[in-house]
Protein backbone atom coordinates (compact mmCIF):
# COMPACT_ATOMS: atom_id res chain seq x y z
CA UNK A 1 0.00 0.00 0.00
CA UNK A 2 1.17 3.42 -0.89
CA UNK A 3 1.87 6.24 1.96
CA UNK A 4 0.86 9.53 1.18
CA UNK A 5 2.40 12.56 3.71
CA UNK A 6 -0.82 14.35 2.73
CA UNK A 7 -4.59 14.56 1.61
CA UNK A 8 -3.17 16.60 -1.77
CA UNK A 9 -0.40 13.78 -2.34
CA UNK A 10 -3.67 11.52 -2.77
CA UNK A 11 -6.08 13.28 -4.57
CA UNK A 12 -3.37 13.82 -6.87
CA UNK A 13 -2.77 9.77 -7.52
CA UNK A 14 -6.20 9.24 -8.69
CA UNK A 15 -7.49 9.12 -12.58
CA UNK A 16 -9.43 12.63 -13.22
CA UNK A 17 -13.07 12.14 -12.58
CA UNK A 18 -11.75 10.55 -9.31
CA UNK A 19 -9.93 13.27 -8.27
CA UNK A 20 -12.71 16.43 -9.05
CA UNK A 21 -15.38 13.27 -6.69
CA UNK A 22 -12.81 13.64 -3.85
CA UNK A 23 -11.73 17.17 -4.05
CA UNK A 24 -15.96 18.30 -3.95
CA UNK A 25 -16.02 15.71 -0.64
CA UNK A 26 -13.19 17.22 0.66
CA UNK A 27 -14.59 21.09 0.27
CA UNK A 28 -17.51 19.65 1.74
CA UNK A 29 -16.13 18.64 4.77
CA UNK A 30 -14.30 21.64 5.00
CA UNK A 31 -17.08 24.24 4.63
CA UNK A 32 -18.90 22.34 7.11
CA UNK A 33 -16.17 21.44 9.73
CA UNK A 34 -13.69 24.33 9.41
CA UNK A 35 -11.67 23.87 12.06
CA UNK A 36 -11.14 20.44 11.43
CA UNK A 37 -7.43 19.19 10.62
CA UNK A 38 -6.89 16.67 7.49
CA UNK A 39 -4.58 13.88 7.98
CA UNK A 40 -4.02 10.84 6.33
CA UNK A 41 -5.34 7.70 8.95
CA UNK A 42 -5.04 4.16 7.70
CA UNK A 43 -3.51 5.03 4.37
CA UNK A 44 -6.79 7.48 3.52
CA UNK A 45 -7.49 11.31 3.54
CA UNK A 46 -9.09 12.07 7.06
CA UNK A 47 -10.54 14.96 9.61
CA UNK A 48 -10.12 15.16 12.75
CA UNK A 49 -11.78 17.59 15.09
CA UNK A 50 -11.59 16.54 18.87
CA UNK A 51 -11.52 13.09 17.59
CA UNK A 52 -11.56 10.94 14.49
CA UNK A 53 -14.42 13.23 12.30
CA UNK A 54 -14.86 11.09 8.97
CA UNK A 55 -12.49 9.58 6.13
CA UNK A 56 -12.81 9.44 3.03
CA UNK A 57 -10.61 6.89 0.07
CA UNK A 58 -11.00 6.21 -3.95
CA UNK A 59 -11.44 2.26 -5.05
CA UNK A 60 -11.79 1.00 -8.18
CA UNK A 61 -15.94 1.86 -8.91
CA UNK A 62 -17.28 4.02 -5.80
CA UNK A 63 -15.71 6.43 -3.06
CA UNK A 64 -15.77 5.15 0.27
CA UNK A 65 -16.99 7.50 3.27
CA UNK A 66 -16.60 6.46 6.53
CA UNK A 67 -18.44 8.31 9.11
CA UNK A 68 -18.05 5.42 11.98
CA UNK A 69 -21.00 3.21 12.80
CA UNK A 70 -22.51 6.04 14.50
CA UNK A 71 -22.86 8.35 11.36
CA UNK A 72 -24.34 5.49 9.19
CA UNK A 73 -26.56 4.61 12.03
CA UNK A 74 -27.62 8.18 12.49
CA UNK A 75 -28.47 8.41 8.61
CA UNK A 76 -29.58 5.23 8.40
CA UNK A 77 -32.94 6.17 6.26
CA UNK A 78 -30.71 8.57 3.82
CA UNK A 79 -28.24 6.02 3.09
CA UNK A 80 -30.42 3.33 1.94
CA UNK A 81 -29.86 3.87 -1.59
CA UNK A 82 -25.78 3.13 -0.87
CA UNK A 83 -23.89 -0.07 0.01
CA UNK A 84 -22.54 0.23 3.66
CA UNK A 85 -20.58 -1.83 6.38
CA UNK A 86 -20.96 -1.14 9.38
CA UNK A 87 -19.39 2.39 9.31
CA UNK A 88 -18.92 2.59 5.84
CA UNK A 89 -20.69 3.87 2.65
CA UNK A 90 -20.34 3.47 -1.10
CA UNK A 91 -20.85 6.12 -3.30
CA UNK A 92 -21.09 5.03 -6.88
CA UNK A 93 -18.39 6.53 -9.17
CA UNK A 94 -21.44 6.64 -12.17
CA UNK A 95 -23.69 8.47 -9.60
CA UNK A 96 -23.97 11.86 -8.16
CA UNK A 97 -22.04 12.39 -5.03
CA UNK A 98 -24.95 13.47 -1.83
CA UNK A 99 -22.99 16.07 -0.84
CA UNK A 100 -25.55 17.77 0.82
CA UNK A 101 -26.12 14.34 3.04
CA UNK A 102 -22.06 14.20 3.74
CA UNK A 103 -22.36 17.54 4.92
CA UNK A 104 -25.28 16.63 7.19
CA UNK A 105 -23.03 13.40 8.38
CA UNK A 106 -20.43 15.79 9.35
CA UNK A 107 -22.52 17.71 11.16
CA UNK A 108 -23.91 15.25 13.02
CA UNK A 109 -19.73 14.15 13.79
CA UNK A 110 -18.91 17.77 14.82
CA UNK A 111 -21.50 17.58 17.10
CA UNK A 112 -21.25 14.30 18.99
CA UNK A 113 -17.34 14.55 18.83
CA UNK A 114 -18.24 17.95 20.55
CA UNK A 115 -20.51 16.51 23.08
CA UNK A 116 -17.93 13.63 23.91
CA UNK A 117 -15.34 16.57 24.32
CA UNK A 118 -17.51 17.99 27.27
CA UNK A 119 -18.41 14.70 28.90
CA UNK A 120 -14.36 13.82 29.01
CA UNK A 121 -13.99 17.46 30.35
CA UNK A 122 -17.16 17.23 33.37
CA UNK A 123 -15.25 13.72 34.10
CA UNK A 124 -11.70 15.07 34.63
CA UNK A 125 -13.12 18.45 36.64
CA UNK A 126 -14.99 15.86 39.07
Amino acid sequence: MKTFKDIDSYIAEQVPDVKERLEHIRQAIKTTAPKAEEVISYGMPAFKFHGMLVYFAAFKNHIGFYALPSGNEAFQKELSAYKQGKGSIQFPLDKPLPLALIKKIVKFRVKENLEKEQIKKQLKNK
